[in-house]
């Protein structure tokens, strides 16, 4: 598996897990910034997934 597909798979892993919490999550109020809303879910996920993939790496 190439690296670039390694890191695209690992930050769409981490999208998808951001929203199911933001989907399920149990903040209603909208003052939650990670579970408010599914979709800032996903962004939170794929930022962190990124920095993630980005930070095990060696050069």
């Amino acid at each position: 598996m190439s690296p670039s597909l390694r890191v695209i798979l690992i930050i769409l892993l981490g999208a998808g897990a951001g929203a199911l919490v933001g989907y399920f999550g149990q903040c209603t109020s909208g003052a939650c910034p990670l579970t408010s809303t599914w979709w800032r879910g996903a962004l939170y996920g794929a930022v962190v997934a990124g920095l993630v993939a980005f930070g095990g790496r060696s050069t």
